[in-house]
């Protein structure tokens, strides 16, 4: 059976490649006689894989040793708590940009923990283009400043980090791995694993260690930074297939050249898409051309009556998850890393088509 293309925005598609090898690995991993599933995570194994895994994705982003690297349970969502049970005192002031709903969530988070000042938003033009920072209303003493640079809904991207002087807190869960970072000017990345990085049920924290040791007394001690920090991310039972997943397919993007090569590679695929849509009157994305993702693009039909339609037809070729988010409509196609340019180029031609027969 021929694999079909997955434009899921998550859980999303992973490459190929690290599926066979899982898959070739799954009931003996190197010669062991058991499965990494049923390894313990204390394990001299499972310590190589964890540690190998470590040092490849400090390796992809050229994290120093300035920085603790954290695989924790419970996706980026759990970091909405953690964020501020960490880096905050009760009550202190906290700052916000909102610029869509995974923003919106953080927000609504971490207001049950801090003072949260929303600096800037987008929704006053339906999130469709990024404030001006310029525009930004940012607290003098704030514990720190998070932001979404992606924003999976609605196709909303930054294609600048923000200048600020408090910690500078991201929520990268849908662009980590999509092209260089410079680590060095956060104070703290997150990231869900679902999109670009491995299966759901893990995240990852990059925290400068200066940040360490400011958690409440009352933060549950599985979320605490520094407790994560001392115990290498084992303090409890962390979701060790997700972890070994994650590792495989950090040797994966250093195996297509690094992020430098992913770079190019995601602007091209993003460009062929944009392209298709700009140039005809059938599609159409609302978002500012400075502020698309590339990740994610959400497109309407002339037509919404036609988007069932779309969709089904889509799937009999091979087109899989198309559908928008239910909170906006339309169509969406997640091009995350494990999406080949193979995938781009099947959807434009479908889409020529598709207007063609239908416009």
């Amino acid at each position: 059976m021929t694999r079909a293309f997955n434009f899921c925005a998550g859980p999303a598609a992973l490459p190929t490649a690290v599926l066979a090898e899982a898959q070739e690995q799954l009931l003996d991993w190197n010669g062991r006689g058991v499965s990494v599933m049923e390894m313990s995570h204390r394990s001299p194994e499972f310590v190589s894989i964890a540690t190998e895994a470590e040092q490849d994705l400090r390796d992809l982003l050229s994290i120093s040793d300035d920085y603790s690297v954290l695989f924790v349970q419970g996706g980026a969502s759990a970091q909405f708590a953690s964020i501020p049970l960490n880096l905050s005192a009760l009550g202190e002031r906290v700052d916000y940009v909102n610029t869509g709903t995974w923003s919106s969530k953080a927000i609504a988070e971490a207001s049950r923990y801090a003072d949260v000042n929303i600096v800037a938003s987008a929704e006053p033009n339906q999130f469709t283009t990024l404030p001006d920072q310029a525009s930004w209303r940012c607290s003098d003493n704030a514990a720190y400043l998070h932001y979404t640079p992606n924003e999976t809904i609605n196709g909303l991207e930054f294609d600048w980090v923000p200048d600020v002087d408090a910690p500078l807190v991201a929520d990268m869960s849908s662009t980590i791995l999509s092209r260089p970072v410079d680590v060095s000017q956060f104070g703290v990345i997150y990231a869900g694993a679902q999109k670009n990085i491995g299966p759901a049920g893990l995240a990852i924290v990059i925290i400068n260690k200066e940040l360490l040791g400011r958690a409440r007394q009352d933060i549950p001690t599985c979320m605490n930074y520094k407790v994560v920090a001392q115990s290498n991310s084992m303090y409890n039972t962390p979701p060790t297939l997700a972890w070994y997943f994650s590792g495989l397919v950090f040797k994966w993007i250093k195996a297509q050249g690094g992020l430098v090569a992913m770079e190019a590679i995601n602007r091209r695929k993003a460009d062929k898409l944009y392209k298709a849509i700009d140039t005809s009157d059938f599609y159409n994305n609302p978002v500012a051309l400075n502020s698309r993702s590339w990740m994610n693009v959400p497109f309407t039909l002339a037509d919404d009556r036609l988007n069932s339609l779309f969709v089904s037809q889509a799937d009999e070729n091979g087109l899989l998850n198309l559908a928008g988010h239910r909170s906006v409509g339309g169509m969406r196609a997640s091009i995350y890393n494990a999406v080949p340019e193979a995938a781009v180029d099947a959807l434009v031609e479908f889409m020529s088509v598709f207007e063609r027969e239908n416009g």
